[in-house]
């Protein structure tokens, strides 16, 4: 119980990260936590007039690989599904849209998580 728990909050804490960190690079948030058959999208927003449907990885460590390696196929498939999902939920939104990743790292000794955005992931 104790574990997934700390996931959960974990995981919400790094969402909360990435969006604070595209809200300053211009990005307009739409929607957080999305949910289709084919999962969650993490955070939807908007930039210069093209939605932006983006995944958030979260690590305390690199035991398991970098937060980005963890995007597996099978992964860009569900997000390209959950894209177009939201996209037949929501008819009046443009067309023009993009996965990107962002990848959040906390390093030991350091005070602000280290924030890699990955644009047009799934290219």
């Amino acid at each position: 119980m104790g574990t997934n728990n700390f996931r959960q909050r974990f995981g919400a804490w790094g969402e909360r990260q990435a969006e604070a960190y595209l809200l300053e690079h211009g990005l307009l948030l739409l929607e957080r936590n999305y949910r289709t058959p084919y999962g969650e999208l993490d955070l939807v927003m908007s930039q210069d007039g093209q939605l932006v449907f983006v995944e958030v990885k979260t690590r305390s460590n690199d035991k398991f690989g970098l937060p980005e390696e963890s995007i597996t196929r099978a992964k860009q498939e569900h997000l390209q599904m959950a894209a177009q999902q939201y996209l037949a939920d929501h008819p009046d939104l443009t067309a023009d849209w993009r996965v990107d990743v962002v990848s959040i790292r906390v390093r030991p000794g350091k005070d602000l998580p280290e924030i890699t955005w990955f644009e047009n992931a799934l290219a």
